[in-house]
């Protein structure tokens, strides 16, 4: 189940809830009972290795926005 940090606005303290992805958005009292909370964007690890070495640049020669150095 995914988890939530939020920040209480009256005691500054931060706070993890673990909820369902479709209650995401619902608001969430801080474990002293404050109301005035919000939620917090985190950054997000996706799973894979770490590389040493960086990847290869995609397209053609002259690379550019459209692989191929034509967008104009």
């Amino acid at each position: 189940m995914p988890r939530y940090e939020f920040r209480c606005r009256t005691c500054d303290d931060t706070f993890e809830v673990s909820r369902p992805m479709a209650e995401s958005s619902a608001p969430a009292d801080c474990p002293s009972g404050h109301a005035d909370t919000v939620k917090l964007l985190s950054a997000v690890a996706v799973g894979g290795s770490a590389r040493s070495t960086p990847a290869p640049a995609m397209g053609g020669a002259g690379g550019g926005c459209c692989g191929g150095g034509g967008c104009g």
